[in-house]
């Protein structure tokens, strides 16, 4: 690893644990914990049958603050912020004036005034530095990548772990409360991303490795364990949520990748309106579809995908073997012109062999968020 990747709080705690690390939009994290009795198939099925923690302090932290700080959020980011109140997070996209993603992120509501982001990893300082560009006076926006760590606790037993050590659970989807755990200050979040009923938790930067010790302490005695960011990978694909920089990018949109549901379309402005309600009118020229694989074959990102007769219709963007389903699966950019619906049979070019797979509307697994 190079000394220039960044570190969470928690790197010695990781290394402890025997993770397999790499390079996640420049923070080294944890891809599984072999050494320690882990792998992503059993941190997968923690995650879906008891509970897993992940450390995800790599992902960005920004407030934008001042009066009228919602209003700002609202007319620049995709989702529409006047939907939600005080308490409430949503998820949204900043999209640049061609109407690519530039990122996909959770926006909590604090206050009027008051607008907490977390963007990813890679593309934080980007995000700051469009809203820093186009705020108004009055209006701040600070970078907050390394004040405050995440840590995601997630699987049907993660409420019973958060209320074992005293932090509330009982919160409905998208919402949060900040609360004082042990003398510290930590904002309880029911958001996440593996179709799990879930939370993350965000503390200072200071405080993530006793409340993780915690934590990890009480997983493991309700049958869980530390999960790394290749289960995260697993369990987001089965739930066909999309990963920035595979299934949405500057060059997939909203429409394409099927995220138009976070789209404010009545507002009367944000980053990417005009192209974005363009391409509504005009229909994407490719969609994002669920594949699932009809043999042994597992799809795996940029394989081009078939038609019957053998063109290239379209591309994936993710693929995995699904631990829950036994089977590959994967998302992939299909063109619109080919007239694929749900259920047709198509083909994956396999280094020049054809895989059958079949064309399904995710996600692959049933969701347990709410």
């Amino acid at each position: 690893m190079t000394d220039a990747l960044l570190h969470s709080p928690l790197h010695d705690r990781h290394v402890d644990l025997g993770a397999k690390l790499a390079d996640f939009g420049g923070w080294e994290m944890p891809i599984e914990y072999t050494a320690s009795g882990g792998g992503v198939l059993k941190e997968h099925a923690a995650v879906r049958e008891s509970v897993g923690i992940f450390d995800v302090s790599h992902l960005g932290k920004a407030t934008v603050r001042g009066p009228g700080a919602r209003d700002f959020v609202n007319a620049c980011l995709s989702n529409d912020l006047a939907r939600i109140a005080p308490g409430q997070a949503q998820y949204t996209l900043c999209c640049d004036e061609s109407g690519g993603v530039v990122d996909d992120l959770i926006a909590y509501l604090v206050a009027d005034d008051d607008v907490f982001l977390v963007p990813n990893a890679a593309n934080t300082s980007e995000v700051v530095r469009r809203l820093a560009a186009a705020a108004p006076e009055g209006i701040e926006v600070v970078g907050q990548h390394q004040d405050f760590g995440v840590l995601a606790v997630q699987g049907p037993r993660s409420a019973e772990v958060l209320e074992r050590i005293g932090l509330p659970a009982g919160l409905d989807y998208m919402s949060y409360v900040d609360a004082t755990w042990d003398g510290r200050d930590v904002r309880i979040c029911r958001t996440g991303y593996t179709g799990e009923h879930g939370y993350e938790l965000i503390p200072a930067w200071g405080d993530v490795t006793v409340l993780w010790d915690a934590l990890v302490e009480v997983v493991r005695a309700s049958g869980g364990m530390p999960a790394g960011l290749g289960a995260r990978d697993t369990l987001r694909t089965e739930m066909g949520y999309p990963l920035h920089g595979q299934d949405l990018s500057l060059d997939i949109s909203p429409l394409q990748a099927r995220s138009g549901w976070a789209v404010g379309w009545k507002k009367d402005a944000f980053w990417g309106r005009a192209a974005l309600t363009a391409e509504k009118e005009s229909g994407p020229a490719r969609v994002l579809r669920g594949i699932e694989a009809l043999d042994r074959g597992i799809p795996r990102a940029h394989m081009p995908v078939l038609s019957a007769a053998g063109d290239v219709i379209g591309e994936v963007t993710s693929g995995t073997f699904s631990p829950t389903r036994r089977v590959g699966i994967g998302l992939a950019l299909i063109s619109a012109d080919a007239g694929v619906e749900d259920g047709d049979e198509v083909a994956l070019d396999v280094r020049g062999r054809r895989s059958a797979v079949k064309v399904v509307r995710p996600p692959f697994v049933d969701s347990h968020v709410r």
